[in-house]
């Protein structure tokens, strides 16, 4: 008789990829093999609770029944075309992704890197088109400690030098501004000006929240000085805050909205820029295109995520649960914890630099079967799931607790 293969452990398949993959990450030593709403499964039947949602590409949980059925139907039906050619799936999607953002037109597209890259290129071309620049010279204004993305323009207005360092030259056309602060960023605008482009929460840099009224303050002077406000919600929208975008906390609607993450289901990679007509309009045939974008599979998992959407419930359950998150955290501050800053369920952590780096406390968390991620020195990122049970929320609360040593 074959003796039966040996089952691979998650120490093996860690050494497995060493010598194969690029190591341009350094996960936590957790090797997923099963999951299901805000639990995660590893190859030794380990259990843990999902307290990242992959940088909100899980609002929804780990295989939601309605995105999973989606797929499955449309798996059977279509799944690509190419833009060559129309299909039935993709007008709903765009109408409907058009209705729940108040916005117009959508240009949909797979990664959000891809969203970001393609928001350059309309609002450049705006420039020249409607507000009258000349060729070549259009800039957009960024904020500092920003993320949008890896490409190679999208790191050249990156102030990360760990995203930045040997991949010059880098392209030119951006100018770095503070992060909330509307002085600063009217003093960076001009007759060159196109659009400005922030995230109206820095996800990367730790949720880090603006001032009341700087949202505002964009929109007005952005408004004023005829430039466009372009909002990068591929983190903060699509339910996160406890509104469907986190721009709506100050009641403002952008020029151009990024999405990506969430708007795949955590099923396929979905982005979308959504704006108003006049912008999107200076697109013509050939100027723009991506084969995989707007794709018959990736836009009915895209409707079956604004349907969610459109009943409000996950926006609540964010906007609720999020009040249990921050006095949890709350109770925290003096005992490992130096300070938090949250909106909805996300939650940059500050920890006590003695008790750990954020790193430490991301392994230590493992070991009590909660998965977070560290970003910059001691912060950890909280983004659980939306579908969190307030029972779950609180075993993850106490496992902070635990390995602060609080």
């Amino acid at each position: 008789m074959t003796a039966p293969a040996r089952t691979r452990t998650s120490a093996d398949l860690i050494r497995a990829e060493e010598p194969v993959l690029a190591h341009n990450y350094h996960p936590l030593p957790v090797v997923a093999s099963r999951a299901e709403g805000t639990w995660v499964e590893d190859v030794e039947g380990r259990r843990y609770l999902d307290m990242l949602a992959g940088y909100s590409a899980l609002n929804f949980g780990h295989r939601h029944p309605a995105l999973v059925e989606a797929a499955h139907q449309q798996l059977d039906r279509l799944t690509l075309t190419s833009r060559a050619f129309h299909h039935d799936r993709l007008a709903e999607f765009a109408q409907r992704l058009a209705a729940l953002t108040g916005l117009d037109m959508v240009l949909p597209m797979n990664t959000g890197a891809e969203a970001v890259e393609s928001g350059i290129k309309v609002a450049r071309k705006w420039a020249y088109e409607v507000k009258g620049v000349p060729a070549d010279r259009a800039t957009i204004v960024v904020a500092a400690e920003n993320f949008h993305g890896r490409t190679t323009t999208i790191v050249s207005f990156s102030t990360d030098e760990t995203a930045r360092a040997g991949f010059g030259p880098f392209t030119p056309g951006f100018r770095i501004v503070p992060y909330n602060d509307l002085a600063a960023l009217e003093a960076a605008v001009d007759e060159t000006t196109a659009a400005v482009l922030i995230e109206p929460i820095q996800g990367e840099a730790g949720v880090v929240i603006p001032d009341d009224g700087y949202l505002a303050g964009v929109r007005e002077l952005t408004r004023r000085r005829g430039c466009l406000f372009i909002a990068d919600e591929i983190q903060s929208g699509l339910g996160r805050t406890g509104r469907t975008l986190a721009v709506e906390h100050e009641g403002v609607v952008p020029d151009m909205l990024l999405l990506g993450k969430a708007l795949g289901g955590g099923i396929v990679p979905v982005s979308a820029v959504v704006a108003r007509r006049e912008v999107l309009a200076v697109l013509g045939p050939g100027s723009h295109g991506s084969t995989f974008g707007g794709n018959p599979l990736a836009a009915a998992v895209g409707t079956a995520v604004v349907s969610l959407l459109e009943t409000g419930e996950f926006q609540a359950r964010a906007a609720t649960l999020g009040g249990v998150l921050r006095d949890g955290l709350t109770g925290l501050v003096g005992r490992g914890v130096v300070g938090f800053r949250a909106r909805g369920l996300w939650a940059g952590v500050d920890v006590d630099p003695a008790v750990g780096t954020g790193r430490e406390i991301g392994e230590r968390l493992l070991a009590e079967g909660v998965l977070v991620k560290d970003t910059h020195g001691s912060t950890i990122r909280l983004a659980p799931p939306l579908t969190i049970t307030e029972e779950e929320l609180g075993t993850a609360l106490r496992a902070l607790g635990k390995v602060l040593g609080g």
